[in-house]
């Protein structure tokens, strides 16, 4: 199973960073692949800790992965074994989807607050390529629906079974706090929900920086 993000931005925000970083940490480097990356981004622009990580990353679209990346031996892509994580999908992603797809799709199209349409967009780029799957009706981060997709599919674990927690807030102090707009995955261990490592530190600081700007 390959991971794909259609990297949308135009760069690479330090929220990015470390989501991207969680994801490889979660599916390992050679499961996950950055396409449509900006070509005014140039290899120094790729930030060095990704690169140190083993990140693949191209200019090119989905449909140059297999010539891009012919170390990988991946299989032709064809309608049918391509899934859009697409929020306004139909059907939920299942364990039985499992040898269906061997590419999942992920385009930024999960961690907007508020949500953009996105998936139009590449369904307009992939016309007839893509089949759309729902992660449930909540938003969540781009690593955090990279996450669910791999319980789904590789821990055969139906998306009804999985804890999450909605909306969490983070306090850091009496008069500081801050509520995050996504679902999470619920940690089973600390009860907490699973953040890429350094976001929770990244949160207080934006949270500090919101409350500079009332004074």
């Amino acid at each position: 199973m390959l991971y794909v993000i259609e990297h949308m931005e135009d760069g690479f925000s330090e929220w990015v960073k470390l989501e991207y970083a969680q994801i490889i940490r979660d599916v390992g480097a050679k499961n996950l692949v950055l396409v449509s990356v900006s070509n005014e981004l140039k290899d120094e622009d790729i930030p060095q800790e990704l690169v140190n990580m083993g990140l693949q990353w191209t200019h090119s679209g989905l449909e140059c992965i297999g010539e891009e990346f012919p170390q990988l031996n991946l299989p032709p892509m064809k309608a049918g074994n391509v899934c859009l994580l697409d929020p306004r999908a139909t059907e939920d992603l299942a364990p039985n989807d499992e040898p269906k797809f061997q590419y999942l799709l992920f385009g930024g199209i999960l961690g907007d607050h508020p949500p953009r349409d996105r998936t139009s967009e590449l369904q307009t780029l992939h016309p007839g390529l893509l089949i759309g799957k729902r992660l449930g009706d909540k938003q969540m981060t781009t690593d955090t629906a990279v996450r669910v997709a791999q319980i789904i599919t590789k821990k055969q674990t139906p998306l009804f079974s999985i804890d999450f927690i909605d909306y969490p807030e983070f306090r850091f102090s009496k008069h500081e706090a801050t509520e995050m707009p996504f679902r999470y995955v619920k940690d089973e261990t600390t009860g907490q929900p699973i953040l890429p490592e350094g976001m929770l530190n990244l949160i207080k600081i934006d949270s500090q920086r919101s409350l500079d700007d009332f004074f």
